[in-house]
């Protein structure tokens, strides 16, 4: 080799380091959203029976929040919050759900933080839950929504008919949508698998999670990950490895293999180099799903759960993780999925979309420990309707319950009334007023003591103007399904929609032990 080609390798070599080192100066950007998740169902959060050592790792070593709200009570209207900073009103993602054959979903207009981070030279990642719409021929999924790459099911796994929920065969605890196709996996906008096994599901999710993390890592480039949970929405479920591995049953172990993947993506970030690069979130869509009771989720000392405006229907668990740029400890500021879009906008230098943005910077709770912008927060029910609109409005310490309504997602059995679907829209004048840092169990209302008056005035006044910026999205979910849009591998074959049915061999021991594939 000529002195001419040492020096143009060597300088090939350089110029590579400090381009890959140029580029990972941008951090890394890993959103762990677990699904059903309640307040109280964590270790960390003071479950005494839950087994969750790695999530346990995560919050030992981040920032903990008690006080962090998701934007909705249930699934599809949390998710576009978290994916625009826009509360889902904005967006036309109410009333309720979508379902499979819903003919809408998460408009295209709306800006998400893939798309957002696109523009910064990310790469893009969407692995596991959708629930913002399929549409026709794929339209509304994630690939179109700024991911470079999907894996996952579109929509909740209660959604289809589940086969089986844990080895070797243990039934399904709950009553799944028998009218529907079986659970798609999508690769992209293809399907893959159909119906999914969900005892090797969560392997598939980590894999392709691990494999997206090294090879970024090797090509130096910067990422977003947002890994969304199957877990723990009913019916739970959980692989061989995690059946009857915890003392708190059905939804121990689900929960189990939920920390089990939680484990595998931060060590797979730590294997790679990236884990002091890299901001890592975890929260949840929602409350807890209390219908289940014993095999359901805990909403710890809040009142109510899922589909509620309770405090258990949407504080939730959440926690910031970065080693070096995040002190470990615990805060009692007010946080949102709303504002995670500002805050990864802030961390990585890229512009808020052009748009009414609800979220704002939690930087300052994040990094420097100290007070944060946001002091108030606005909670609609599971249903919005412009007629009636916030069903509750917090500032600082202190809330305000305009209607409230119980929901059948916080159990028609449930010992408190108030949650139980039986319970129905009421209109609340004066409001019912709590303060949540005195009661955060809701039990002891003010609105009657002469010297709360002015903070009722102040919360009138709040909730006033908020509702007069409220501009109502055209709504995606309505009763307009279209069986023919619902995933199908076989597109027209018959009979439907048993017939809708292929498989890709994957080589996992779970689909060695299943006997689903030859």
């Amino acid at each position: 080799m000529t002195g001419f080609s040492v020096l143009l390798l060597v300088f090939t070599v350089i110029s590579s380091f400090f381009c890959n080192s140029y580029a990972q100066r941008k951090p890394n950007i890993v959103i762990l959203f677990a699904d059903d998740l309640g307040y109280g169902d964590l270790e960390v959060y003071g479950h005494p029976t839950s087994s969750t050592p790695n999530i346990n790792i995560l919050a030992e070593n981040g920032l903990r929040f008690t006080q962090f709200y998701s934007a909705s009570p249930v699934c599809s209207p949390s998710r576009a919050a978290l994916l625009t900073g826009r509360y889902q009103t904005r967006s036309g993602i109410w009333p309720g759900v979508l379902i499979p054959g819903n003919k809408g979903g998460l408009p295209l207009n709306e800006t998400t933080i893939a798309e957002v981070l696109k523009q910064e030279g990310y790469k893009t990642a969407m692995i596991g839950k959708w629930h913002l719409g399929v549409g026709k021929a794929g339209m509304y999924l994630p690939t179109n929504q700024g991911f470079d790459e999907y894996m996952g099911i579109p929509y909740s796994h209660d959604m289809c008919p589940c086969l089986k929920c844990f080895y070797p065969g243990d039934k399904c605890f709950n009553t799944c949508d028998l009218q529907f196709t079986g659970c798609p996996l999508y690769n992209g906008t293809t399907i893959i698998d159909q119906p999914v096994d969900l005892l090797g599901l969560v392997e598939r999710y980590v894999d392709r999670a691990k494999n997206y993390i090294e090879t970024n890592a090797k090509s130096g480039s910067p990422f977003l990950l947002y890994f969304a949970f199957q877990h723990t929405h009913h019916p739970q479920f959980a692989g061989k490895s995690f059946r009857n591995s915890t003392l708190r049953g059905t939804f121990g172990d689900s929960l189990a293999e939920l920390d089990w993947a939680v484990g595998q993506v931060m060590d797979q970030l730590t294997k790679s180099g990236l884990s002091e690069n890299t901001f890592v979130f975890f929260t949840s869509d929602n409350g807890p799903s209390l219908r289940n009771q014993n095999r359901g989720g805990n909403a710890g000392l809040l009142k109510c759960g899922k589909g509620t405006s309770y405090e258990g229907g949407q504080r939730v668990p959440a926690i910031a993780h970065w080693p070096g740029r995040i002190a470990p400890g615990r805060t009692t500021e007010l946080g949102s999925t709303l504002d995670l879009l500002p805050t990864i906008c802030k961390i990585t230098g890229a512009s808020l979309p052009k748009a009414t943005i609800d979220g704002v910077d939690m930087s300052p709770i994040i990094f420097n420990g100290t007070k944060g912008v946001r002091e108030s927060f606005y909670y609609y029910f599971t249903e919005p309707n412009p007629k009636y609109g916030l069903y509750a409005v917090r500032n600082r310490q202190f809330k305000a319950h305009y209607y409230t309504e119980g929901q059948i997602n916080s159990d028609p059995d449930n010992h408190d009334p108030d949650c139980r679907p039986t319970s129905k829209r009421t209109a609340r004048d004066p409001p019912l007023l709590y303060d949540l840092l005195q009661d955060p169990s809701e039990q002891f209302n003010l609105n009657n003591v002469t010297e709360y008056q002015s903070i009722i005035a102040e919360l009138n006044e709040l909730k006033a103007s908020f509702e007069k910026g409220m501009v109502w999205g055209t709504s995606q979910i309505t009763r307009d399904v279209d069986p023919n849009l619902e995933p199908c591998c076989n597109p027209g074959c018959k009979p439907f929609p048993i017939c809708c049915m292929c498989h890709q061999k994957y080589h996992s021991h779970y689909y060695k032990n299943s006997n689903m594939y030859p």
